[in-house]
């Protein structure tokens, strides 16, 4: 479920680590207290540990600093014990040191507890650490209300640990291990004590671990799992091709990027699949997920490969109007935990989306035009016909040939395309549509859906099945065209509703359809004027929603809002029209944007126009990191460049090249084009871009449009 979350908002900074099926989010101090803020330890889909408070002799100690390593995989906080002296004051203040710093591995809180006496006098440090495992589910901490919870046994206290447990509804046990490297002076069920008398200069260490089973902590295995920790995500980050501008701002993006997008994937049977962002939506999403991979798909094949085999695994079998599921539909989301588990959501593994499954075939084309990979097609094949099956028979069942959608129960999504607010499909008067739906970039996903099957099935020698998948597409680019374009708003309609009417709303959805390529090029460099006019273009990127429209909100989820991903979609359609210089500036407003949520884009930031000297406003309760944000940058720089790659012909086609404000070199290097990699390099002369090769064999075709 992607709706935005209704919660109280603390403004305090937050910091999260994600391992798997596990993240963690704290604050600044390192601790974290639960209650309806989403903070604390969770795993699949349940907090296993809600509070984690530090304290020295009943107080908080002072902040001095708080970072998460250029890996993204160790938090660290530094503490003192009181406010540090005024400058040339004096006297024993801030004498205690405290480090903490921790990472998650295998589903496990490994944490370290420094303490160093920097006073030239023996001190005594009375060190508290109080926890609490509330083990509520995240749809609970999303702010989701239940009529019954499990029980909660007597938690066991046994000298070095506790352990804390809950018996669901949903007849799992689950327990919470916590487990210290020295025995507490006292341990009570949600508090450790322990009495340090430090020598001057001398550290106290205290390892601890959190996880479901009991482990003894030491300085030992912190280091082996750190090690671990490490270097899986060090090979997550070294998957693909590698990008090195001349601007060093511009490469720390890329590089955070780049680290968000490994953090968030996880390493599953099926390859690896990027989480959809944390807090709220630390899980498999197929939209997000597909999306990713279609961002990255320049870079780094293996993630699409990845996103298909898993999808491709879960696609629906069977009709349920609980799950919105059909036979061949790619699912939604899938969801662990004790409310998903007891059917109290339907989002165990929900297929309430109306995009993910022509998407899903459009990533399974792009993939193969992308690398060739005609084996993997071959094994995906049967899950293609599936889903294209599910596409021409909802076509077919609706009164247009469009590709609609109608929720099953009040339980499930009332809007299933990207915008899936309860508020976000409209008509001009600001009255909400009706359904069943049918959004205008949904149909342009189908149309390139079934373009991607005549492609297939033409590889696979299946000339009629082609050629039939063809006509279809011609008939839906059609029909498109006839009902969608309004001449009176020089633009696309946002939907057609189940009455047949059209909402006459100027909303971003057009510009994913020039991402597919469905308009005219006279009608599709109308729809670039209007995106790149002030009515959507705030500055920081474009709006979900033109300033002018009723409902239009800033500050809502989806109505006024910028989203990244969706700029970047937005820029790849303007692109593919030839206004290169329309999405390199778009390229830049989303990279200043970027340098003010520290090199890191969220989910979503609000939409009001830019001012000189003020930052972009944040969006209160954005997932950050979040995948298809951390993406955009790649397909942005993707469309700026007008690089393709073509696996099969052995050929990398570069047309009209521009590269972003303030970076006047970029080098990618190690592009593989069908098992061979090549190096580019791209640089700015005057007012053109020069695009070359810098290295590789000569096997492989570059050529340069300008």
């Amino acid at each position: 479920m992607r709706m935005a979350p209704t919660l109280p908002v603390t403004h305090q900074a937050s910091y999260s680590l994600k391992d798997g099926d596990s993240f963690l989010v704290c604050d600044a101090l390192g601790d974290f207290h639960g209650g309806e803020v989403a903070d604390g330890l969770f795993h699949d889909g349940t907090r296993i540990l809600s509070r984690l408070q530090l304290g020295l002799d009943g107080t908080t100690p002072t902040l001095l600093s708080a970072a998460l390593g250029q890996d993204r995989v160790v938090f660290s906080a530094h503490l003192t014990n009181r406010p540090l002296p005024p400058i040339g004051g004096s006297g024993a203040k801030g004498v205690i040191h405290i480090e903490r710093s921790r990472f998650l591995w295998e589903g496990r809180l490994h944490e370290r507890i420094a303490c160093s006496n920097h006073d030239r006098a023996p001190v005594s440090v009375p060190l508290t650490l109080e926890f609490a495992a509330d083990f509520r589910d995240m749809f609970e901490v999303r702010g989701m209300e239940r009529v019954r919870r499990g029980s909660y046994p007597q938690a066991q206290v046994d000298g070095d640990r506790v352990v804390l447990h809950y018996e669901g509804l949903d007849g799992v046990a689950r327990r919470t291990v916590i487990a210290f490297s020295v025995a507490p002076t006292r341990l009570e069920e949600g508090r450790a004590r322990f009495e340090c008398r430090l020598a001057p200069r001398e550290c106290f260490e205290l390892y601890l671990e959190v996880g479901s089973d009991a482990q003894r902590p030491d300085a030992a295995r912190h280091r082996r799992a750190m090690v671990h920790a490490r270097g899986a995500l060090r090979a997550r980050r070294r998957s693909g091709a590698r990008l090195r501008g001349s601007g060093l701002l511009f490469d720390a993006w890329v590089e955070r990027s780049r680290t968000d997008i490994a953090l968030l994937a996880s390493d599953l049977p099926s390859g690896r699949y990027p989480y959809a962002g944390i807090p709220w939506f630390s899980t498999p999403f197929g939209r997000d997920a597909i999306i990713t991979a279609l961002q990255t798909l320049w870079l780094d094949p293996e993630l699409a490969r990845g996103v298909l085999a898993y999808l491709a695994e879960r696609q629906a079998a069977e009709d349920s109007s609980f799950r919105d599921s059909a036979p061949g539909k790619i699912m939604h989301e899938a969801r662990k935990g004790e409310m998903a588990a007891l059917g109290e959501v339907p989002f165990g593994l929900y297929y309430g989306g109306v995009d993910t499954t022509p998407l899903f075939v459009m990533l399974a084309g792009r993939y193969f035009r992308r690398t060739g990979d005609i084996a993997f097609i071959e094994r995906l094949w049967p899950a293609l016909r599936r889903a294209t099956g599910w596409i021409e028979r909802s076509c077919d069942a609706d009164p247009d040939g469009l590709l609609a959608y109608a929720r099953g129960e009040a339980s499930g999504l009332s809007n299933q395309g990207w915008k899936d607010s309860g508020d976000s499909v409209f008509h001009e008067d600001g009255r909400l549509a009706e359904g069943p739906l049918a959004l205008v970039e949904v149909q342009g996903y189908a149309w390139e859906a079934l373009q991607s099957m005549a492609l297939l099935a033409l590889e696979r020698g299946e000339v009629e099945a082609a050629a039939a998948w063809r006509a279809r597409a011609q008939a839906l680019r059609d029909t498109v065209e006839a009902r969608y374009w309004d001449a009176a708003l020089d633009f696309y309609a946002l939907a057609r509703d189940g009455t047949g009417q059209m909402c006459r709303v100027l909303a971003s959805n057009p510009g994913h359809l020039l991402y597919v390529g469905l308009p005219a090029p006279e009608r599709a460099l109308r729809v670039v004027a209007q995106l790149a006019s002030p009515r959507f273009d705030n500055g920081w990127g474009v709006r979900t929603l033109a300033a002018d429209q009723p409902r239009y909100n800033p500050m809502s989820y989806h109505n006024g809002s910028v989203w990244p991903h969706d700029v970047a979609l937005c820029a790849a359609g303007m692109a593919r029209y030839g206004a290169r210089r329309q999405a390199a500036r778009l390229l830049g407003e989303v990279f200043e944007a970027a340098t003010h949520f520290g090199m890191r884009l969220p989910e979503l930031f609000c939409g009001f126009p830019r001012s000189a000297g003020q930052p972009p406003i944040a969006y209160p309760v954005a997932c950050l990191p979040q995948a298809w944000s951390a993406g955009s940058v790649f397909m942005l720089l993707q469309a700026c460049l007008g690089l393709e790659v073509d696996a099969r012909n052995g050929e990398v086609a570069i047309a009209h090249p521009q590269l972003p404000p303030g970076v006047d070199r970029l080098r990618v290097e190690r592009l593989d084009v069908g098992g061979v990699r090549v190096d580019l390099l791209f640089t700015r002369l005057g007012e053109r871009v020069v695009a070359t090769r810098a290295g590789g064999p000569e096997d492989v075709r570059v050529t340069v449009r300008t």
